[in-house]
């Protein structure tokens, strides 16, 4: 048996759908007809190569699926996907590594669209230390690895709000992007074990204005808050999933602690 790909009107469907617009809505952001938009959709009308780009950019489509949308309808892909490795990649890597780097003593990593880990500064050994081989055998995954009762997880104070914090990031990651393999992935941490209440609804806790990770070490109890950067209009479909998650110090202590550690080195 075999299985037909979805033709381009499906999938104009799918994410007009995905993002809960109506084809009034979408023809009026696209500035088109619904009329003509309707015939895209079911078949009468093949879209132009700009038309679909077009659509794609209202939808906010990933660059991954700009490619896909394409294709369907007989187009050339316009975005490349280079591997991580390839030459062309070496400008953007020495731009990782400087923001690796320069964020030392703090621990940063870049990771894929699924959490894999790419590459890491030398301060990730404060949290990858304690976590079994096996979780961070290639491709390590950074949310399995926090999340595993095996990884991470046991010496996270706060391991309920963090657990939820994650998972929340997760799972609204895996419904702008319509992603079924991070659905997946939501789904396995979701079934790991957690003694911690979580809150229903993420929020940071009394005194907070971030969701802190406290860390129990053998230096002290550490906490951080992370931000992630991307890169800014990217034309490249791995570069667009690139992302740099950066920890910072929640605390005087945790500062101190991690820039004594640095010059002990």
């Amino acid at each position: 048996m075999t299985v037909s790909s979805p033709t381009v009107g499906e999938l104009l469907r799918h994410w007009r759908s995905h993002r809960r617009l109506s084809q009034l809505d979408l023809a009026g952001l696209a500035e088109v007809s619904a009329r003509h938009l309707s015939f895209l959709e079911t078949g009468r009308a093949k879209p132009s190569r700009p038309m679909l780009l077009r659509l794609a950019e209202m939808l906010d489509v990933p660059l991954r699926e700009r490619n896909r949308l394409l294709l369907a309808s007989g187009y050339a892909p316009a975005y490349t996907e280079s591997e991580v490795t390839s030459p062309r990649m070496a400008g953007v890597w020495q731009a990782v590594r400087q923001v690796l780097t320069g964020h030392e003593p703090y621990p940063a990593v870049v990771t894929d669209r699924f959490w894999r880990m790419l590459d890491a500064n030398a301060a990730i050994d404060l949290m990858t230390g304690v976590v079994a081989p096996w979780l961070l055998e290639p491709p390590a995954n950074i949310l399995r690895a926090g999340l595993h009762p095996e990884g991470l997880a046991p010496h996270i104070v706060n391991f309920g709000e963090w657990r939820a914090h994650l998972l929340t990031r997760l799972r609204r990651q895996a419904a702008v992007a319509g992603d079924s393999e991070l659905m997946e992935l939501y789904a396995e941490l979701k079934a790991y074990p957690c003694d911690d209440p979580e809150p229903e609804v993420e929020s940071p806790g009394s005194g907070d204005v971030v969701t802190p990770l406290r860390l129990r070490t053998p230096l002290g109890e550490l906490t951080f808050f992370s931000t992630i950067a991307t890169f800014g209009i990217p034309a490249d479909v791995t570069v667009a999933e690139l992302a740099i998650e950066s920890f910072f110090p929640a605390d005087q202590f945790t500062a101190d602690v991690l820039r004594a550690r640095q010059a002990a080195r």
